[in-house]
């Protein structure tokens, strides 16, 4: 019997961008042929999808609200084709410029056009909690007031965005910025250092957001296109990475990140809704410190998959580029490899569903070995129970419904 979870497909409709960020290839100084996928053959993925029992469509770019005609017509079309989770984001240069008199008309007609399609989630980009930091990343000088008042005109219409935060050296400002210009001690008090250094950058983000008025918030793990230890064979069809040092981070560093991340979401899981689940973030500071046993693999490939605008052809995810599936209306889910198991990128899209499910698919293919993992770490399976308790509490974040604060503050 095949195991599978509800099935997502990540659709990258352009490359096309127009911002500045280091963390990624696609940034608009970067030379070479854009592509963006014919809005029907798109339609024609969505609706092989539906067929194929995906649940979940995320639409990235590049910067998907370039084409935001199109995305508006395919998010229509992934909702009447019965896909129940439609996603999307911004860089946010559509908050550029709130100084204007007609800023607020032009963000109320955007969130009218998105709020009147069925789209669930609606991601925007934050780098730093220091706003000049994330506006020189970024290249959007004055974007962030553009943000925070933009927030509540998609509130009035019933859209709910999330803070979207890529983990860079540069989001405590000079505190975790200059950690990358001194070499990494290995030693106990150069970690303590470093994890103190994130662990107080992670806080200040999470109350940033929390001011500009988020309701809820992720974090993408960073990924970097080095030829390191953990991305050797990776060849990344999808160019969201980047070989900038504010990107890369060694694996006892990874492990500090994530340890970091890990000890400061509960103080805030009662004030913004935070996707980040404590699991995965566990399971990968053992993945960078003991190896891979206490986490599980990967759906991609399996469950989950990614679309290049570069070829219009569907791959494991955006990071094994020599792995083409082929065209995704001619790709036949049932025949792919159900026993790979990958452990080689950190992409949140994919690790942390996987993650999360993995205890299911575990309890149906063998009850008694998960019970044996279970005694051998029962904090991970203590740590997953509570992540299963808070997604309930944030109705599975819900980007088209606020908050419950006093259910969250009662787990």
């Amino acid at each position: 019997m095949r195991r599978e979870v509800p099935g997502q497909l990540v659709i990258q409709l352009t490359d096309r961008c127009n911002a500045l960020c280091p963390q990624c290839g696609m940034r608009k100084t970067n030379t070479f042929p854009r592509s963006t996928l014919p809005v029907d053959d798109v339609k024609r993925i969505i609706d092989a999808a539906a067929e194929n029992g995906i649940k979940v469509v995320s639409f990235t770019g590049g910067e998907p609200l370039l084409l935001l005609n199109d995305l508006v017509t395919l998010t229509n079309h992934a909702g009447s084709a019965g896909i129940k989770y439609i996603r999307t984001g911004t860089n946010g240069f559509v908050f550029s410029n709130s100084h204007r008199s007609v800023f607020r008309s032009r963000v109320t007609r955007l969130a009218e056009k998105l709020a009147a399609t069925p789209l669930r989630n609606l991601w925007i980009s934050i780098d730093s909690a220091i706003p000049a930091i994330h506006e020189e990343m970024r290249g959007l000088p004055g974007v962030m007031k553009g943000i925070e008042k933009a927030i509540p005109i998609f509130h009035e219409h019933g859209i709910y965005p999330s803070a979207n935060l890529g983990i860079n050296r540069n989001i405590g400002g000079e505190r975790t910025k200059r950690l990358q210009e001194d070499a990494f001690s290995e030693n106990e008090s150069g970690g303590e250092s470093f994890y103190e250094a994130f662990r107080t950058a992670f806080r200040e983000f999470y109350r940033f957001v929390v001011g500009l008025g988020f309701t809820m918030v992720n974090c993408c793990y960073p990924m970097s296109s080095n030829h390191d230890q953990e991305t050797s064979d990776l060849k990344p069809v999808y160019a969201a990475t980047s070989e900038d040092r504010v990107v890369t981070f060694s694996r006892r560093e990874k492990a500090l990140l994530f340890q970091a991340a890990l000890d400061t979401i509960p103080e805030f899981r009662s004030k913004i809704r935070i996707f980040s689940p404590r699991t995965s973030l566990y399971a990968l500071i053992g993945q960078y410190t003991e190896g891979t046993q206490k986490a599980y693999p990967c759906r991609g490939g399996i469950d989950f998959f990614f679309v290049s605008c570069e070829d219009g052809n569907v791959y494991p995810c955006g990071y094994r580029g020599d792995e083409s599936l082929g065209k995704y209306w001619d790709m036949n889910r049932n025949a792919l490899k159900n026993s790979f198991g990958c452990y080689q990128c950190d992409w949140e899209c994919f690790r942390d569903p996987s993650e999360l499910f993995g205890p299911l698919l575990h309890v149906l293919s063998d009850p008694f070995g998960l019970l044996k993992r279970v005694r051998r770490n029962a904090r991970y399976f203590r740590l997953w129970i509570d992540d299963l308790k808070y997604y309930r509490a944030c109705d599975l974040f819900d980007g088209r419904k606020p908050p419950d604060l006093a259910r969250l503050r009662a787990l």
